[in-house]
């Protein structure tokens, strides 16, 4: 429920009053003592559904640009009276003047959105340089992205230009700033002691966000979902901005590391989980407000609107296919290296099962295989350490029939290096 209340300019009583009885709205009106350029004050219970519909009644009989109107939040509203107006006012979304107030207040002003952009990627680039997941999502908690997003949107679907070209401004000035700040902090860190030499290629977190795949697509996708119905409905806002800054801000820190140790690949395939990332969130929170039936307040603008919201939803269509080949080789590449992987493991411990090297036993499986190498067309490197016994014969030609099976059963070219040692066992006396 909310309460709303109308500062009545003078001469204006009447039509105002006229409007709620038409609505059936139960009103209550105190005469203004103030400066005179109101003659009353009404106030009166509306479901949420209804105060759009109510408000846009007022507003023609001309009250919105000479009047104070405060749409207002209920705790309880307790009376029988309230029911026939809920039967009447049916939905779920919130008004265009509360949509447009939220998503005003979830883009903060621009130094509050870079002190909090910039901390948080600070915190998350630690998180990615200490694997840790829980500190990566603690960051994120901060990370204030989720306005911009969604205030892109709104702006679209209302036809406010000034909102939407801050929105876009702020998501792609914030996103080259966290890039910057992880880039910044990973030289810093890089030449002193309190991070030990490391390849950030090899750590899982980083690792997770140079192999984008068609899985980062869905995330993001429903991560605008969950930002355009919470803010059309008013609920866990603050979880959902977690989930945006989640599918943002690391993939953007990791970019920024990648420039720190002088590595393109990372920086490439990073950026492109960025941008696929920006564009679905951006995407679906659109689409989703202009279903739930958000319009401009004035008519003439519809039109502007819907050409407006089509340009826009062609636009990053058209960018999401095209990022959509880089997602696709790369789910395709990170497939093949779970292939030739698993296939690594199984295929080889089942050749030593299976008694053909006698006494040998396989000892460990490695395999040296990822993206980068898919892409390029590098074979897979599998080392393969044979644990033997005091009088073992070794077979001179291991390596070569274990090469020879694991191309067969993979379709792909594989180098094979065995390394022996020695046995060890323990006698009781």
């Amino acid at each position: 429920m909310r309460l709303i209340q109308v500062l009545i300019p003078k001469g204006d009583r009447a039509d105002v009053l006229t409007a709620l009885d038409e609505e059936g709205i139960d009103y209550a009106v105190w005469e203004e003592t103030g400066r005179g350029d109101f003659e009353a004050l009404v106030s009166f219970p509306v479901p949420e559904p209804g105060v759009e519909p109510v408000l846009d009644k007022l507003y023609a009989a001309g009250i919105k640009e000479k009047s104070y109107t405060l749409v207002m939040p209920t705790e309880t509203v307790v009376s029988e009276r309230i029911g026939a107006l809920k039967d009447r006012y049916r939905g779920y979304r919130i008004s265009r003047d509360e949509l447009v107030a939220r998503a005003e207040d979830l883009a903060p002003a621009s130094s509050t959105f870079f002190i909090f952009l910039v901390v948080s990627t600070l915190i998350a680039t630690t998180g990615l340089l200490l694997d840790s997941a829980a500190t990566i999502i603690g960051a994120m908690v901060i990370a204030p992205l989720m306005g911009p997003a969604i205030s892109a949107s709104v702006g679209a679907v209302l036809a406010d230009s000034n909102m939407t070209s801050r929105g876009v401004r702020l998501q792609v000035t914030g996103l080259l700033a966290a890039v910057v700040t992880a880039a910044i902090l990973g030289l810093l860190l890089r030449e002193t002691v309190f991070l030990p030499p490391v390849d950030i290629r090899t750590i899982p977190q980083v690792l997770e966000r140079t192999s984008p795949n068609f899985l980062s697509l869905f995330l993001a996708l429903g991560s605008g979902v969950a930002g355009a119905v919470s803010i059309i409905r008013g609920a866990g806002s603050s979880l959902v901005g977690v989930a945006i800054a989640v599918a943002l801000i690391p993939p953007a820190a990791t970019a920024g590391l990648g420039l720190a140790w002088g590595h393109p690949g990372v920086v490439i395939t990073a950026g492109v989980l960025v941008l696929v990332n920006l564009l679905a969130i951006n995407l679906s929170a659109l689409i989703l407000l202009w279903l739930a039936g958000y319009r401009p307040e004035k008519g003439e603008q519809s039109k502007q609107a819907r050409r407006a919201v089509r340009v826009r939803i062609a636009t990053i269509v058209l960018g999401l296919v095209l990022l959509s080949v880089v997602l696709g080789a790369v789910t395709w590449a990170s497939f093949e290296v779970g292939t030739v992987t698993n296939s690594a493991h199984t295929e080889t411990e089942a050749m030593f099962d299976s008694g053909q090297f006698g006494e040998l036993a396989v000892e460990s499986v490695s395999v040296n295989y990822n993206v980068d190498e898919v892409l390029l067309g590098n074979p897979a490197t599998v080392t393969v350490v044979v644990a033997h016994g005091p009088n073992a014969q070794l077979p001179a030609d291991l390596a070569q029939r274990i090469d020879d099976r694991l191309t067969k059963t993979t379709g792909e070219d594989v180098v094979v290096d065995v390394e022996f040692v020695r046995g060890q066992s323990s006698a009781s006396n």
